[in-house]
């Protein structure tokens, strides 16, 4: 074969790549047209779901019936961008990944940690804050310090389905770990007395330390579980990921984010 002939078969070698390259990103994007992005804007209703047993984050007050903190506020603010009424779907974190995919909601904000494992069945948005585990604990307790923890006698709680289960699952060799399912709390637990101390984050140790006089936190010397707070969208949505991701950008940049944050004491944690 000549050198003109090798020439012109890897030409048209390319061509057919270059083709093949630009019908298959014509037929993503008409997928993409299914977008809950365009579903929530033509229905003008955006369904987020929300564990309402979150201190700080999206918590029920018991008087007015309304769900409280940073997550409840910015949910608001989210609708607002959408032109859509705002509907809040209850949830959990042991159940967050189901509703999600069975599509009772388009969008999870609730202070969801984006973990790997996580990050096999669902999208996160970038993060919005940024924590790691704290101890809360009664001053007239055993639990003095965080190496009190881990030793036998102690109960100590976690809630069902949290990021905090599987890590303290390991982490624990002597200390019996107690996974607390909703409607329970581990903040309910405490307050009975029926376990010695409750394995939390950063809202959560600060407001039950703001609204029990006989609480107190523990931090351990290194920071454990550095976890991403992020929101959280079914996989295979682009289009409304990207949106999502515009929103916590816009949010940091025009200062809702800190607004929001400090209302709620949080804004130690605010990611960067």
């Amino acid at each position: 074969m000549g050198v003109a002939k090798i020439f012109g078969a890897f030409a048209l070698a390319g061509a057919v790549g270059l083709l093949a390259t630009t019908f298959g990103a014509t037929g993503a994007e008409a997928q993409q047209t299914q977008s809950r992005l365009y579903e929530v804007t033509k229905s003008k209703k955006l369904r987020v779901c929300q564990f309402p047993l979150y201190y700080s984050i999206s918590f029920r007050n018991s008087k007015t019936g309304e769900i409280e903190g940073i997550d409840a506020d910015l949910a608001k603010e989210f609708a607002k961008e959408l032109d859509a009424k705002l509907e809040i779907v209850e949830s959990s974190f042991g159940s967050f990944i189901a509703d999600l995919q069975a599509g009772k909601c388009e969008i999870g904000m609730f202070g969801v940690g984006a973990t790997m494992k996580r990050g096999q069945a669902v999208e996160f948005s970038k993060p919005y804050l940024l924590t790691n585990l704290y101890a809360v604990t009664r001053k007239d307790g055993k639990i003095k310090k965080w190496e009190d923890i881990d030793k036998k006698g102690v109960k100590a709680a976690v809630s069902m389905g949290s990021y905090m289960e599987p890590f303290m699952k390991g982490y624990l060799k002597n200390a019996d770990m107690v996974s607390v399912a909703p409607p329970n709390t581990r903040e309910a637990e405490l307050v009975a007395q029926r376990v010695d101390v409750i394995i939390t984050d950063f809202p959560t140790a600060i407001k039950v330390t703001d609204e029990f006089d006989w609480a107190t936190y523990i931090l351990p010397n290194e920071k454990l579980a550095i976890t991403p707070y992020a929101y959280v969208v079914p996989q295979g949505d682009q289009i409304w990921l990207n949106y999502v991701n515009l929103f916590v950008d816009t949010i940091k940049l025009d200062g809702r984010l800190l607004k929001y944050a400090k209302k709620h004491k949080l804004d130690p944690i605010v990611a960067p």
